[in-house]
């Protein structure tokens, strides 16, 4: 097998490639983005909204005291009021799994076979419901 050398390889690749031509040449392929035309507002809501790293943690030189913004407080106290109404709901939602379920289920049937006797009954009483 004959070796291939890289440099001719390239040549032939680039060779075979179709010149770049400017897009001014074709027509067609001029063509914006959009069709609308752009609209400019006169409030500045198009400007740079980056605020550029001074270095300071949160922006707030040593010896400043920071100032909380209005949404601030507001968030804050949803945000854990909700969570820890979350917390107390999960921990008081009733049990409605199949397992609870299921175990139930067979202590009602083993107590109305009379296999297992009923825990809410004393130990008199068992006594008293296996003579009758």
């Amino acid at each position: 097998m004959p070796l291939l050398h890289p440099s001719r390889c390239a040549q032939r690749v680039t060779a075979s490639l179709p010149s770049r031509t400017s897009a001014s040449t074709y027509p067609m392929f001029r063509r914006s983005i959009s069709s609308s035309q752009s609209l400019h507002s006169a409030s500045g809501s198009h400007e740079d909204h980056y605020d550029p790293p001074s270095g300071w943690l949160w922006g707030v030189p040593p010896g400043q005291k920071y100032q909380k913004e209005g949404w601030e407080n507001i968030w804050f106290w949803g945000f854990c009021g909700s969570l820890g109404l979350g917390v107390v709901a999960y921990a008081y939602k009733p049990d409605t799994s199949i397992q609870t379920w299921a175990l139930e289920e067979a202590r009602r049937r083993l107590e109305a076979e009379g296999i297992l006797t009923d825990p809410g009954l004393k130990k008199g009483d068992v006594k008293a419901q296996n003579t009758e």
